[in-house]
């Protein structure tokens, strides 16, 4: 596991709380380049403080992310406002934490992190429904044939789907795939589901009123 940031009292309290529960933890200043940091130290999960001295938020979690599409990242920030968060999340975070971050809501959020990705181990490389083609192998989307563009948060939400095309899946299901138990992130599922239905066409993901969403099977 790795955990960056310019805070180093942070750091290192982090990486004390993560070592002390079993992980084995490597940590780094915010002046390195993270995405060559993370192709040599291969971490199982990126921690990463979003608050930088050069003021660069969202830029190192591009280019990790453009360098591996399956690496799970948790952004930290003071910053708790809908678009800071919607923000990082587009751009490939799976969770976000404001601080000061409490340590057992850390440690909670890690493990859903890491169940969801033994969970997605078990699902097929492709998925179809329809004429929409979800390859996870490859991170890729089409429509008609045609690539499109969605976010992690996004994918995992239209992989989730496209397992049981055409049958209904409920918001808490979904909500506990992604975000994990006891989550308070229902707002930012109608978000991600509206942003799917933009990407793919309005008729694609349909809403079963009151129980959750459905991808369209023909």
């Amino acid at each position: 596991m790795l955990v960056v940031s310019g805070d180093i009292a942070l750091r290192r309290s982090l990486g004390q709380v993560l070592a002390a529960h079993g992980y084995t933890v490597a940590e780094a200043d915010a002046t390195q380049r993270l995405d060559l940091l993370v192709a040599r130290t291969r971490p199982l999960l990126l921690v990463l403080d979003l608050d930088r001295p050069d003021g660069e938020r969202l830029a190192p979690m591009v280019r990790v992310r453009d360098a591996s599409r399956e690496l799970p990242m948790i952004a930290l920030s003071v910053r708790g406002d809908e678009g800071d968060k919607v923000a990082a999340l587009d751009v490939g975070a799976d969770d976000y934490l404001t601080k000061p971050i409490g340590t057992s809501e850390l440690l909670a959020r890690i493990r859903v992190v890491l169940r969801r990705m033994r969970s997605d181990l078990n699902a097929p490389d492709v998925l179809e429904a329809g004429d929409v083609r979800i390859d996870r192998a490859r991170y890729e989307v089409t429509v008609d044939g045609k690539l499109v563009h969605l976010t992690p948060i996004e994918f995992r939400l239209l992989a989730m789907l496209a397992r049981t095309p055409g049958k209904v899946v409920t918001r808490e299901v979904l909500l506990h795939h992604v975000w994990g138990p006891n989550t308070d992130q229902a707002h930012y599922l109608r978000v991600h589901i509206a942003a799917l239905r933009q990407k793919l066409g309005a008729h694609k993901v349909l809403t079963v009123t009151g129980i959750g969403y459905r991808l369209a099977d023909r």
